[in-house]
């Protein structure tokens, strides 16, 4: 095997930081606990954009959604943009991506041309021959959607149909649909909502696993390291999972989150608009209108049962993501590997009144859980309050392998963190959310202490104290005693602003 370390990213889909067995009780973690306990938590890890493909292609790019220009959800990542996974290919390593992408739009036009969109993902011919490269990745293993929605198909459906499920479209939504939403009378494979019918082994979690174990062992058969994203698709909702994960924990054990009286009394309109039984939103769709606004008003019950299923849902990944670090042991290469699992975003479980994800950038929003294991490097069971972005991960990753970081990165290499020979490599992390082309656009700067967020076109704002208001109820923008500090903080943002610029070509000359 060669001596450069291999890279495993293991990532979760809209995981709220709070849901790791180490730090929470309420949940069954084993694998994640383990690779806490052998390496690193980072207790501040932070998302550019708290969507999933500007996050995403961020991971891959080192670079800001407001320079790799994938700034939301049905926004292409240009093909020509550079990715860590493209230079790691240029450096002999084999690269692969197994489970979810969204670098593309479900929907295809000229000029944003995608291969994640419909009819597309049900041509299984199409991917019978193409496995890549995409993105840098020499060997893609995709799929698209999440539960049983008709965006299923790709490789998982070519896996399934190889695992004996012809019938596997049974279980998800028709393509193309016979209506906007389907009814649960329409959904037979789905019990009381939330039970999905297909068996647990052909699961696109499974999959997932599975598959990820097949590319680490061709790799090691190759005799060649590799940088290889494990990439699940849950716990994102719909909150559905078969059993036994659906079962596995017990609504009345759940604890939501919850709205304090009177904090959105000093919010900006669509914070309060939440709240409302049949709000009207219209004001801030420009396109096809952003993720969350809308009525977040939802019984306890229902909260509780989709908490529940969500903790399932994770616990299901953490089963694979441990037969993935066994494969790493039984191949003899865990020492040479490093691991590093994360999520896209986070996710609101009753926090703060809200529910799934949208433009309200509190901490179970934009923070995301962050453990990190390099045998012999990192420390074993360390836990750092360094302040991490996504965009960190490509150079330092590049860093650790010896290999150049090219100049369009943005990111801040925190090698010396992750080995533990520093406290620490940024003071400070931006997190963009550009929903709509104008209309919704907000940037958020944090520090050790302070956050601030400011809206494009608006006199509103956020100021919270993370230190004297850790959950986040007291906006201290309008405060007349805190018109200082909200004058210190928008100067730092400004200066974070010019410190975030890309120098992808080096000066040589006076002229």
């Amino acid at each position: 095997m060669a001596s450069e370390p291999n890279i495993l990213l293991i990532t979760s889909d809209q995981q709220h930081f709070d849901t790791l067995g180490v730090d929470n009780p309420r949940i069954r973690t084993p694998a994640l606990d383990r690779l806490a306990a052998e390496g690193m938590l980072f207790e501040r890890s932070y998302c550019p954009n708290p969507v999933c493909s500007p996050s995403r292609a961020s991971i891959i790019t080192g670079m800001y959604p407001a320079w790799h220009h994938c700034w939301t959800i049905g926004v292409k990542l240009p093909e020509d943009v550079p990715t860590v996974s493209g230079t790691f290919a240029r450096e002999g390593y084999a690269t692969a991506l197994v489970g979810k992408a969204h670098f593309q739009p479900v929907r295809s036009k000229p000029g944003s041309e995608s291969i994640e969109s419909l009819p597309n993902l049900r041509d299984m011919d199409f991917w019978r021959g193409f496995h890549g490269p995409y993105y840098g990745f020499d060997n893609l293993e995709l799929a698209r959607n999440h539960g049983d929605e008709a965006l299923a198909g790709a490789h998982h459906g070519i896996w399934m149909e190889e695992k004996g499920l012809e019938n596997w479209r049974d279980y998800f939504r028709p393509w193309p649909p016979a209506e906007k939403r389907l009814a649960q009378k329409d959904r037979p494979y789905v019990e009381n909502g939330r039970t999905w019918k297909l068996p647990e082994e052909y699961h696109y979690t499974t999959w997932t696993g599975e598959r990820t174990v097949a590319n680490i062992e061709k790799a090691v058969a190759d005799d060649r390291p590799f940088f290889i994203w494990s990439s699940y698709h849950d716990p994102h909702p719909p909150y559905i999972v078969p059993e036994p994960w659906a079962s596995m924990y017990d609504p009345d054990d759940m604890e939501p989150g919850r709205l304090t009286p009177g904090e959105f009394d000093r919010m900006a309109p669509h914070f309060v608009k939440t709240q409302e039984k049949n709000p009207d939103f219209s004001m801030y769709r420009e396109t096809h209108g952003p993720h969350g606004f809308h009525s977040h008003l939802i019984s306890e019950d229902e909260l509780r049962a989709n908490m529940a299923v969500y903790y399932g849902m994770v616990s299901f990944m953490d089963r694979e993501i441990g037969r993935t670090l066994d494969c790493l042991d039984r191949l003899g290469i865990a020492e040479n590997t490093i691991v590093l699992f994360t999520t896209d975003h986070g996710h609101f479980l009753g926090q703060h009144g809200l529910v799934a994800k949208g433009c309200f950038h509190y901490e179970d929003m934009v923070k995301t859980p962050m453990v990190l294991r390099w045998p012999g490097r990192t420390p074993r069971g360390a836990r750092s309050g360094a302040l991490q972005s996504h965009v960190d991960f490509a150079p330092t990753w590049l860093a650790a392998a010896g290999i150049q970081v090219p100049g369009e990165m943005q990111g801040v290499g925190q090698l010396g963190v992750w080995t533990g020979e520093a406290e620490s490599a940024r003071d400070h992390v931006i997190v963009e959310n550009r929903h709509e082309p104008t209309l919704v656009h907000a940037r958020t700067y944090v520090d050790r202490r302070y956050k601030i967020t400011v809206y494009r076109n608006h006199d509103y704002g956020e100021v919270f104290d993370l230190e004297e208001d850790p959950g986040e109820t007291d906006n201290l923008w309008e405060s007349p005693e805190h018109a200082a500090l909200k004058s210190e903080l928008l100067r730092r943002f400004a200066n974070a602003e010019l410190l975030r610029e890309p120098t992808r070509m080096p000066r040589i000359a006076g002229a």
